[in-house]
């Protein structure tokens, strides 16, 4: 019996997909992703009664020379995309994730939804080329976490803040250095890694398993050295990596949390409150790490630097950890455990950031966590034995001497490459120098938290 059709299932004939496929895409969207592509951009986003639009470096613009969409603009799309079971999956789900390859152009993770009773798109650039940890700017000691032998690593942050980048980049370290075997559960797979000393195995999500779930009751039975779970979604797939890291292997996976202190709350408030002291002494003693990411612009608008908080599992965060009452005192923590142990806060990354010219002050001020504390550092007001910001301050950008300014590459939800050494001391695989940052002490009046408001 055929399958019947997506405007059948949903009664709606106008804008529903079929699973006619056409021959090809309808004419604006080459263009904009075209357009995506060239500009850096990494998102483009479709919605009816709109020309597409595209973000850039965290900014949105509408793609140049094209015209508002239509339902049966995207309708055409969907038709063109998608196969035959994701049309059926969208037709029970009203969500559909995969990806594509574009030729010519690129990968893209796509997400197509129903917003007012017509289709809309989201679509993610996947560069093909899978970048280094050095190359994206972020601290030197996400390889270090890349190499241990065991544990839970969770990458954090809001969305399009670079998670899965930033895990790519981890994979990627690991495939280079160590002969082990990784197996990757991911929906949709968004990066594709081959094999170098190590060897991956990458599971999607629909296509290769029915689910995380079902995916992770069979993975301990795959011997993998390492397991990467592509997002936590559910206490029965945080518990399957607990208790994976917990007998010994490295698993690495991403939460939708702003920072470390947040992540560990989110981790323990997946459990009933009757298991919260089993989870967190179970917890204690199988995390590694929480890296928390935030992409913050540079001057020019074109590209962004990643603010990255570490927290490193150390005898005294396992101790804050267990104590509900004591985990008030992580902040403290990280702050204080930036030459011992490679951990680093957000203001402290934002302070890097800021005084090589990478960031300008009034994003600092608004991405870093105590933007007050923030400013009094900036003009120079602090205790003589607040130690908080050593070795985060750029030597050149003391002085009213110049340098290029950050130019990453946008194109990939990380900023690539920068040029050119850091401050000595910096915690970062690579600093950037930087137009000099403002005087130290100058006042600024009329300050907001948003750039926006100038």
């Amino acid at each position: 019996m055929p399958e019947p059709r997506a405007s059948q299932v949903l009664g709606a004939p106008n804008v529903a997909p079929t699973a006619a496929k056409p021959s090809a895409a309808p004419p604006f969207f080459p263009a904009s992703i075209k357009w995506m592509v060239e500009q850096k951009g990494s998102d483009l986003l479709l919605k009816v009664g709109r020309p597409p639009t595209v973000r850039i470096a965290g900014e949105l613009a509408g793609v140049p020379n094209q015209a508002p969409m239509t339902p049966q603009d995207l309708k055409g799309l969907a038709e063109h995309l998608m196969q035959p079971k994701q049309l059926k999956e969208f037709m029970e789900t009203k969500e559909s994730d995969f990806a594509i390859g574009v030729p010519g152009i690129g990968r893209f993770r796509v997400n197509v939804y129903w917003q007012r009773g017509t289709l809309a798109f989201a679509f993610r650039v996947i560069p093909y080329e899978v970048k280094t940890i050095d190359e994206l700017r972020l601290p030197k000691i996400l390889e270090q976490l890349a190499l241990k032998p065991r544990g839970l690593v969770l990458v954090t942050g809001v969305t399009g803040s670079g998670k899965s980048t930033a895990l790519a980049a981890m994979v990627n370290h690991i495939n280079l250095n160590r002969r082990v075997n990784i197996i990757t559960i991911e929906d949709p797979i968004e990066f594709l890694h081959r094999d170098v000393n190590s060897i991956i195995n990458q599971r999607e999500v629909g296509a290769d398993t029915l689910s995380f779930h079902n995916a992770l009751r069979h993975v301990l039975r795959q011997n993998p050295d390492v397991i990467l779970i592509g997002e936590i979604r559910d206490m029965e797939t945080l518990d399957t990596a607990i208790k994976a890291a917990d007998t010994g292997h490295l698993v690495f996976s991403t939460l939708h949390t702003t920072d470390a202190t947040q992540t560990i709350n989110r981790v323990i408030s997946f459990y009933p409150p009757h298991q919260h002291e089993e989870v967190r002494h179970l917890l204690s003693t199988a995390l590694q790490a929480v890296v928390s990411l935030r992409l913050v612009p540079t001057p020019d608008g074109v590209s962004r630097v990643p603010a990255c908080e570490v927290l490193i599992n150390t005898a005294a965060v396992r101790e804050n950890i267990r104590d509900m009452k004591a985990q008030l005192a992580i902040p403290d923590l990280i702050k204080e455990g930036t030459v011992q142990y490679g951990m680093q806060s957000f203001d402290q990354s934002l302070m890097h950031w800021y005084t090589s010219g990478a960031i300008d002050l009034e994003h600092a001020l608004y991405y870093c966590s105590n933007p007050t504390e923030f400013q009094l550092q900036v003009q120079g007001i602090a205790a003589a034995s607040d130690r908080t910001f050593e070795g985060f301050e750029s030597k050149e950008g003391k002085g009213e001497g110049g340098g290029k300014k950050g130019a990453g590459g946008a194109g990939a939800p990380l900023a690539g490459a920068g040029a050119g050494g850091g401050a000595g001391a910096s915690p970062y695989a690579s600093g950037e120098p930087g137009e000099a940052a403002r005087k130290r002490g100058e006042t600024i009046p009329g300050l907001s938290r948003d750039p926006l408001q100038r």
